[in-house]
């Protein structure tokens, strides 16, 4: 059986979607198209690549996500280093570090540009903060003067991952058709960030396409949503920089706590994250596990409930002629 999947973003907690993953596998579930934004992206676009939810689980389990933040030298500066840092880059680390590690997962199974891939398999979501739009990857690059066959797979993803003031955002110039008349240098760039901010579960992404073909040619299309309550566990602000972090971290797992609407339930599979943070790059093995298991079990439940005909029913009901919002967001 084949389904659309779309992955929402988590940061760590990305461990619970292989968990899933493996339990779709179980019940014969085929990946046709996968989407996904933030560590969605990561997850979307290794299945993309052709990597199975065993592999997955072994990636994520013996990867120390706490590599990925690499300190600077302006780290060293006593007090004013980070805010520093922040100032000058944007960002508190870089994402070269994740970028690279995704590269080198991806040339593993011979891919490295959306090229690789077949066409409409792979989509992510990114943030354009500079003109305030949602970018769908690879094909809204070529907004930017960018083939979207030659975008690297890996810099997409850490265009959907750069989560603000955590990580440094990706800069593009602008073309010259986007540039005005009098615009500074500094006006010239513009800066892409975490998808989360604008769509951090893009349900939406296949339903356009969907709504326009024959059932018997409908794939359909399922999400893997995290949800749970967050650690009680108080955030320590002591400064302009702690609290930028802290109001970021807690709009984004806000997203956990989202109430699905009643239209959307019926392709949600809702995954417990079971306390972990997105930001917990130190989480252990332990923990990791425990929240592989939750996505296994979940999606293992779905599925013993799901057939495809229940699905096109609710789908013509709830999507196609149900008046649900089939475009992406503005």
């Amino acid at each position: 059986m084949y389904v659309n999947g779309v992955f929402e973003g988590g940061g760590v907690k990305a461990i619970a979607l292989a968990g899933a993953i493996k339990a779709a596998e179980e019940h014969g579930v085929k990946f046709r198209q996968v989407a996904g934004t933030s560590s969605g992206a990561i997850v979307a676009s290794l299945l993309a690549a052709g990597y199975t939810a065993d592999e997955l689980k072994k990636i994520i389990m013996e990867t120390p996500f706490s590599d990925f933040l690499v300190q600077s030298w302006l780290h060293q500066l006593p007090v004013i280093g980070p805010a520093a840092r922040i100032l000058i880059k944007k960002g508190l680390y870089s994402g070269q570090r994740l970028e690279q590690w995704m590269a080198d997962k991806l040339a593993a199974k011979g891919v490295r540009t959306f090229a690789d891939l077949p066409k409409g398999k792979l989509k992510i979501i990114a943030s354009d903060i500079s003109q305030g739009k949602l970018l769908v990857l690879p094909d809204d690059i070529a907004q930017y003067g960018i083939d979207p066959k030659q975008l690297l797979v890996a810099k997409a993803v850490r265009m959907s991952t750069s989560i603000p003031y955590f990580f440094d955002p990706v800069v593009l110039r602008k073309t010259a058709k986007q540039r005005k008349k009098g615009d500074s240098f500094a006006d010239q760039f513009i800066y892409i960030v975490d998808g989360g901010l604008l769509s951090n579960f893009p349900l939406w992404i296949y339903d356009e396409e969907n709504s326009k073909i024959p059932e018997k040619d409908q794939i359909p299309t399922l999400g893997f949503h995290l949800v749970g309550k967050q650690s009680n566990a108080p955030r320590r602000i002591i400064g302009p920089l702690s609290m930028f972090q802290a109001l970021f971290a807690t709009m984004m797992e806000a997203h956990d706590e989202r109430y699905i609407e009643e239209k959307n339930r019926f392709r949600t599979i809702k995954i417990p994250t079971l306390g972990v943070r997105l930001t917990d790059f130190d989480i252990k093995p332990e923990k990791s596990l425990e929240l592989f298991n939750a996505g296994y079990a979940a999606a293992k439940s779905y599925f013993q409930k799901w057939s495809h005909q229940k699905y096109i029913q609710s789908f013509n009901q709830h999507i196609r002629n149900g008046g649900g919002n089939t475009n992406r967001p503005a």
